[in-house]
Parts: structure tokens; C-alpha cells; sequence
């Protein structure tokens, strides 16, 4: 008689959990199973945007290297969703941002940038698209052509896809709990009454951590400090497209991507649906009192194209007309969407058991904190080295790992932390 194959569940097919499932069957012959409350892609996550930004421009020198490791995998394994358009960033008075990416560059031995004049937005027709860019504020530039974004969407189910082409088991549910025997967590309860077990069980669930986590929570008496809101925030940004015409896409046909500073970002806009994205980076909560008294944020329970008009409003006066106005000014807005993600303290993934000895076997692949998207094709195989027991390095270890203290410094995204609640804007 054989030996049972260990069993990996894993909960999200997200940017996360599809990576981890893609990894785990390439590095193991255990029995993994992918879950989620849709069928792939799950149009709920932010893993299934039209578009997101692929770049190593980062102040951490971390992520960087992860980055540029990442990208190379665009350029090959993923190539037909990748577009290396660069990108421009405008660095705001009083703010060190391109000062620090530029000297990691430096530190790596490699800078691709070069500055910007602000005043060349307005006469050089290189750069046309960005006429009528608001450049108040702000006092300087630089170019890099390394930068890029990628279809999400289709990059998401792609991987997905061979992660079940290598046998991983995709099932659709929507979790009700989590199962629990003795200090072990062995698997989760859907909605429709199914058990699904394992021997691990990998959230890779994002903003819904901490919904998924806390009747658990609660069944333990578990202080504020010590849950997993504590760890990952579930934290939102509104974002909103406009349709371009024929001769707009002409016109933006060499565009690359435009970050605004701390205010936002534009991502240029793809050939199979002509949508031109604004984001607006001011985040927010939505903060909710569980039974028990404790204080969560969860994406709310409806549809997330439908947003209060005073967050209209002010994802309007930020962006669209201030940003490239030639392209929204007068023009109806084709949708808007609410992408909700992770966010940790630090802006660092959590990759890592939970450390309570009465939930052993349970795992956390979460952390977004709105810059992971472009690590789709790398990030799962250093959760595999976490559930093998494996060490990702002091550096990594220590920066993925369940804190328990309070995070004191700038983060690896910093500009992410939420100005208000989404009830500030009924």
C-alpha cells in the first residue's frame, strides 16, 4: 500500500495563491487544492485588474532585486502579457522618493533613469500626451524605460491555468470558517456546507483575511494584538476609466506609464478594450464592529463598481483633471472600481505560519499593500520554501514574518497608508 500524499489547500487564487499552487505542484507531488469564491480568474481580486505596473523602482533595495527577478520571467514565461512601456515618475517638493530609488539603482550597479525637465511635459512632443499636466508642487522627473505593466487579468488565469494543468484541483466556494481538531486548523468550511481538508492550509485571501479569521479569533480569545488585522489591514483605492476612441489610441500609442507622485498613477491603455485607468492612491478603510467588539476592515458586501459619489468626486479633482486632462476633460467615464487589497504595516508580504501553537498548520500568503501584482510569477515559490520549512534568507525571513511589535519606518510603499474610512465618504 502507498503512502497518502500530503494535501496543500490553499484559499485565494489571487496574485498569491495562484503563484504558491503553480510552485507547489513544479516543486512537490503533494495533493494541492486551489480555492476560491469564483471561477478563475476570480473577478472579485485585485489580481484580475485590466492592467498593473511592472517596475523594480523601489526605495528598498528588497524588492528591487525581487523585482528584477520578476521581470525577467515577464520578458520570457509570461512574455504576451508583458508591455516594457517605461515610465515617468513626478516627484513632489519636500519628498525624497526618486532620490532614494535612483541611489538603489546605483547601489545595483545599474541606472537606468534619466531626468525630466518639468517644463519639457508642456514643449517637447516627446512627451505630448502629458500637456495640460498639473506640475504644481512638484520639482522633478525622471524616465525610465525598464518599467512597464502587464495585462493582469489574463496573466492571472494564464498561471492559474497551468497550475491546473499540472494537476492542481481549482474548486469554487465561498468560505464560511475555518476547521479546527485539537491545535490543528485541517481545513475550511464553504457556504454550501462542504468540508474541505488538508494538511496545511495556505490563506492567500487578502482583504478577506481577517473576515475569514476572526469567528476563529473569537472561539480563542485572542487579543487585539495578536490577530491577523494586526498584521494585514483590508485597505481600498478607487480607480476609474475612460474610453479612448481610435485616434486617441494613436495619440497614446507610445504613452508609458505616469506616476503622479503620491497622488496616483495613469496606465496606458490596452488594444483589446481601449480603457485609460486613473488610480487614485488616497486609501481607505472600511472599518466594521464585529459581535465580540472587535474593530475590522473588510471590503464591503456588494458590488465594487459601485462607489459613493464623494469618492467620485474626490478621485476626479486628484487625478483625471490634473493628469492628462486632454483624455478625461468632457468625457464620460466608461467604470469605476473599488481594488481592495492587503495592507501591512510595513508593506511587506506575510508569508508565514500563524504562530499561535493552537493553529498549526495554518499559513498566510498575504500583504499586497498595492505594489505586488508585478512578483505574480515569483512570489509563490518562496511561500513553497516557507510551507517545506525552508529558509528564504535572514533578510527575507525576518521581513515576511508575523511581527509582533509595532512597525516604526517608512515601508517598502509607504504612501499606501489609509487618510480616512469609506464611511467619511456617504
Amino acid at each position: 500500500m502507498g503512502t497518502q500524499r500530503p494535501s496543500v489547500l490553499i484559499v485565494g487564487a489571487g496574485v498569491f495563491g495562484a503563484s504558491t499552487a503553480y510552485h507547489l505542484s513544479k516543486q512537490t507531488d503533494a495533493d494541492i487544492t486551489l480555492l476560491d469564491r469564483a471561477p478563475f480568474p476570480p473577478a472579485p481580486a485585485a489580481s484580475t485588474d485590466i492592467n498593473k505596473i511592472i517596475r523594480a523602482d523601489y526605495s528598498s533595495r528588497l524588492y528591487s532585486d525581487l523585482a528584477y527577478e520578476a521581470i525577467e520571467d515577464w520578458k520570457t514565461w509570461l512574455k504576451q502579457f508583458y508591455h516594457q512601456t517605461g515610465w515617468i515618475m513626478l516627484d513632489e517638493e519636500g519628498s525624497d522618493d526618486s532620490e532614494k530609488i535612483r541611489k538603489v539603482f546605483k547601489d545595483q550597479g545599474h541606472d537606468p533613469t534619466s531626468d525630466i525637465a518639468l517644463a519639457d511635459i508642456e514643449r517637447d512632443e516627446k512627451w505630448s500626451y502629458l500637456r495640460g499636466t498639473d506640475v504644481q508642487g512638484f520639482k522633478n522627473a525622471y524616465w525610465n524605460p525598464e518599467a512597464g505593466w502587464c495585462d493582469a487579468a489574463h496573466a492571472t488565469a494564464a498561471v492559474t491555468s497551468e497550475a491546473v494543468d499540472r494537476g492542481v484541483k481549482y474548486v469554487c466556494g465561498e468560505v464560511e470558517g475555518l476547521l479546527r481538531e485539537g491545535d490543528k486548523v485541517t481545513g475550511v468550511l464553504t457556504r454550501d456546507d462542504t468540508r474541505h481538508m488538508a494538511d496545511k492550509v495556505v490563506l492567500a485571501t487578502g482583504a478577506w483575511t481577517s473576515s475569514i479569521m476572526t469567528a476563529l479569533e473569537d472561539e480563542l480569545g485572542l487579543a487585539a494584538k495578536a490577530r491577523v488585522e494586526k498584521q494585514a489591514q483590508a485597505t481600498g483605492v478607487a480607480v476609474v476609466h475612460y474610453k479612448m476612441s481610435d485616434e486617441e489610441m494613436r495619440q497614446l500609442r507610445d504613452m508609458p506609464v505616469i506616476v503622479y507622485g503620491g497622488n496616483g498613477e495613469v496606465i496606458p491603455p490596452p488594444e483589446r478594450n481601449q480603457l485609460l485607468k486613473y488610480t487614485n492612491a488616497d486609501t481607505f478603510t472600511n472599518n466594521v464592529t464585529t459581535a465580540t467588539g472587535s474593530v475590522i476592515s473588510v471590503p464591503p458586501d456588494q458590488d465594487q463598481h459601485l462607489l459613493p459619489e464623494k469618492l467620485k468626486e474626490a478621485t476626479l479633482a486628484l487625478m483625471p483633471m490634473r493628469v492628462m486632462p486632454e483624455f478625461a476633460r468632457e468625457k464620460p467615464v466608461d467604470y469605476w472600481r473599488i481594488c481592495w487589497d492587503a495592507r501591512t504595516p510595513s508593506q511587506d508580504w506575510l508569508l508565514d505560519r500563524h504562530p499561535d501553537s493552537r493553529l498549526q498548520n495554518l499559513f498566510f500568503a498575504i500583504g499586497g499593500s498595492f505594489h505586488s501584482y508585478k512578483f505574480l510569477p515569483s512570489v509563490g515559490k518562496y511561500m513553497v520554501n516557507v510551507l517545506l520549512g525552508l529558509s528564504n534568507g535572514e533578510e527575507r525571513n525576518k521581513a515576511w514574518s508575523w511581527k509582533n511589535s509595532d512597525f516604526a519606518g517608512r515601508g517598502a510603499h509607504e504612501k499606501t497608508a489609509p487618510v480616512g474610512d469609506l464611511k467619511d465618504y456617504l
